[in-house]
């Protein structure tokens, strides 16, 4: 096993995005689309599947939302349902408290509620 690397190797080795993710996710592409983790890709293939057995008339993938001046929360979704609601759905493996602190603001906001799965 090598100990040490020469800048070459370094540079290619950054070029690879080798980098992990600080909560262990795995980036994960899918239809041109890439997603933060392998559990939000898997939710978007559900929402496939659902849309085509005619479940839920559509999604979006990461809507934002403007929270204040320079402040945004950006969604994984929003699955629009056939009875004419709207469900915001974030996947989360794990809730910062970033992540903490938007929501409450959007759901105050907005008066909506955000689905965590």
């Amino acid at each position: 096993m090598q100990e040490h690397w020469s800048i070459e190797q370094y540079n290619e080795y950054k070029k690879k995005g080798n980098k992990k993710s600080k909560y262990g996710a795995v980036k994960t592409q899918i239809d041109g689309h890439t997603f933060d983790s392998k559990k939000e890709a898997d939710y978007y293939m559900e929402l496939k599947m659902r849309l085509l057995a005619g479940e839920i008339r559509g999604y979006c993938l990461q809507p934002i939302f403007i929270l204040a001046a320079n402040l945004k929360y950006k969604a994984d979704f929003i699955v629009f349902n056939n009875d004419g609601t709207t469900d915001i759905i974030d996947v989360k493996g794990f809730k910062t408290k970033e992540y903490i602190a938007k929501k409450k603001v959007l759901e105050d906001k907005y008066k909506l509620k955000i689905l965590e799965v």
